[in-house]
Formats: structure tokens, sequence, C-alpha cells
């Protein structure tokens, strides 16, 4: 497995949440803000971790905070914001939404890592989920292109990069949920209280 010094953690919190109505990092279960939960269970495994965020809130975390440097351009922004900064050629990237993330499925792909590919990422029920994925810092030329083109997805990137996708055991995919409304937040607290 690759050495934790060899790689950053990147946590895209700068989404608009539109669907949400806040800012998702500081949404809580049990009490906890899915962002602490996150960097928990990040930590074991990198060196360093970047919060992608304009939020200067998330600098009561006293980790490396950095703004998008294309304002207002999506999950590929932030991407491209993290590994700009990033001093590792690997990085285990995540949305700040994904609460129940654990050691294991980031294990996975970390094991998966391969010098051939560009990005390693998850595949869950048949969806692919580029923001739980590893992506090496030499992708970052190919985002800025796509980001001068008008392209703000992630998933198109990663079709033009070259990718490896793990697919998940099914015993794992409840741990990869995103939490995106309040309702599927309310029906996870829910779940957790029982």
């Amino acid at each position: 497995m690759a050495d934790k010094k060899d790689i950053t953690g990147i946590i895209l919190a700068g989404g608009k949440s539109s669907r949400m109505g806040s800012d998702k990092g500081f949404l809580s279960l049990n009490g906890i803000p899915f962002i602490s939960l996150i960097i928990k269970t990040v930590k074991p495994f990198v060196d360093d971790i970047i919060i992608v965020s304009n939020n200067p809130d998330y600098d009561i975390f006293n980790l490396k905070r950095v703004e998008d440097i294309l304002k207002d351009a999506g999950p590929l922004a932030g991407l491209y914001s993290g590994l700009y900064h990033s001093e590792t050629e690997k990085n285990l990237v995540l949305s700040c939404d994904v609460p129940l993330i654990n050691g294991a499925i980031l294990k996975k792909l970390i094991e998966g890592i391969d010098p051939e590919k560009d990005v390693v990422q998850l595949q869950s029920q048949g969806k692919t989920m580029p923001l739980i994925a590893i992506y090496k810092k030499h992708c970052m030329p190919r985002c800025l292109d796509l980001l001068q083109e008008g392209e703000r997805r992630l998933r198109e990137a990663v079709m033009q990069l070259e990718t490896k996708t793990i697919e998940l055991d099914p015993d794992l995919e409840q741990y990869v949920r995103n939490i995106n409304t309040k309702s599927q937040l309310t029906a996870l607290r829910n779940e957790l209280a029982h």
C-alpha cells in the first residue's frame, strides 16, 4: 500500500448546497459535523489534509484551507484547486457529504493505485463515484483545459483521463451514500437512531 506521506487528503467542501440550503460539511450526525467524521476517517491514510472551501468557518479544524482558484465553477474547479495546492502526486479526494465513509473503503482505493492510471474511482450499484477517488496531481492541466472550455462536471474529466474503476462490495454500499437533501439527512438520522 502507498505510504501515507505520499498521499494528500483533499476534502471538497465548497459546494453551493442548493438542495440542502446550508453548508453540508457542517451538517451533523449524532452532534458531530460531517466534515469532522470525514477528517477522522481520512487522517490515518494521509500526511496532510486540504479543505477546499471559500468558507472561513472551516478554519476551526486547523487544516490547510484553500479557496477555489476559479470561482463558481463546480466540483471540477474544487478538484483543480485541491490538486494545485497539493504537494504530493497521489491525492485522496472526497466530497464533504459522505459522512459514513469508512477506512475499509479508503484502503481499497489506495490499494488500487495504479502507476498507469490517473484516477482510481469507486463504482456502486452501477454508478461511478468521482467524488470518492484517488487523483494524481498531473491531472491538473486536463482539468484546467476543461474548466476553460466551460466544463464543470467531474464525471466529464474522469472520462477523459486514464481511469481505473473499482466495484464496491454490496456490503459497503451504505458507507458511500451522499447526503444532498434534508429528507436524506432525516432518513439517515432516523436509521442511526434505531
